[in-house]
């Protein structure tokens, strides 16, 4: 039984997912961070107030819709602030880095012609 425990901690899956759990919440102040740093002071330059009065600010009977609003809100600046300062500065570079590991066109010309001649 205790075998069985200690195969499944062991199996890479198990070590791999709690690694990221752990990236991922540690990488959540990151963002957060910056939301706070530099988001929430545009919006305040842009439009006075603050995201969180969306809670109470809109309320239907005993629903509180302005927290799912809220929410809503803090939800896309978090995804904005992902995708515009992680993802597309991470993907340009690794195209960068793709694009000046790829062979230069004339050995690729080279070994489109290798591969034809290896097929007759």
């Amino acid at each position: 039984m205790l075998k069985g425990f200690r195969d499944f901690l062991m199996r890479g899956n198990v070590v791999e997912l709690a690694t990221a759990v752990i990236i991922g919440a540690a990488f959540g102040g990151v963002v957060d961070g910056l939301i706070k740093g530099i988001i929430d002071p545009l919006i305040a330059a842009l439009a006075p107030g603050d995201v969180k009065l969306l809670e109470s600010a809109l309320v239907v009977g005993p629903f509180r819709v302005g927290l799912v609003v809220s929410a809503l809100v803090t939800f896309v600046m978090k995804a904005g602030v992902v995708y515009f300062f992680i993802v597309r500065p991470f993907a340009n570079l690794a195209q960068k880095l793709a694009a000046a590991s790829a062979p230069p066109p004339d050995v690729q010309l080279l070994a489109e012609i290798r591969d034809l001649l290896k097929s007759r």
